[in-house]
């Protein structure tokens, strides 16, 4: 009843002003993320890391920035790839690299620092190798446990649904 008195008292005009602030402001987010793709050549410039398979080097909740150059991969690099059939990006070292000497493509094997094995398990069936074009970017830099809040909503999803409803409420009636 509260919520209601306020929006009365504020008028159509008021909520009206805030409602588009809001939409600026996710709009600005929306460019500024594509700007940042454009300029890494990735489809995502920023990944949060969800597993413990790259310890030491990289923790769970990790915050890692990607670019994505034209530049051979190497052996020893820390890629994200996504694969056609899984939903979520992968980031492990490169361990072998394979290339063609007619046409230059580059076959990669990949495995997680801290995994026995490599990830010929986790490829698509019949898969042994990963392509370039499956490469989302290369890591160049990481902001430990940053991305924590990301783990959270994803592990307690009743988390996100609170969160994204107490900022749109915030946003709506919260005085300037």
């Amino acid at each position: 009843m509260e919520l209601l008195s306020q929006a009365k008292k504020w008028g159509v005009r008021s909520l009206l002003i805030q409602g588009l602030t809001f939409l600026s402001v996710l709009t600005s987010a929306f460019m500024i993320w594509k700007g940042l793709s454009l300029f890494t050549n990735s489809e995502s410039p920023v990944v949060v890391v969800l597993s413990g398979s790259m310890k030491p080097a990289y923790d769970r909740g990790d915050i890692l920035f990607l670019h994505n150059g034209f530049s051979p991969i190497e052996v020893g690099e820390v890629v994200v790839y996504k694969l056609n059939e899984k939903p979520i990006p992968i980031v492990h070292r490169v361990m072998k690299v394979h290339t063609e000497n007619e046409s230059g493509k580059q076959y990669l094997l990949t495995k997680g620092d801290n995994n026995s094995a490599d990830d010929r398990g986790l490829y698509n069936p019949g898969q042994t190798w990963i392509q370039r074009d499956e490469i989302i970017g290369r890591v160049k830099g990481f902001v430990p446990y940053a991305g924590m809040g990301t783990i959270w909503m994803n592990d307690y999803p009743y988390l996100k649904t609170v969160l994204l409803g107490t900022l749109c409420v915030m946003s709506l009636f919260g005085s300037d």
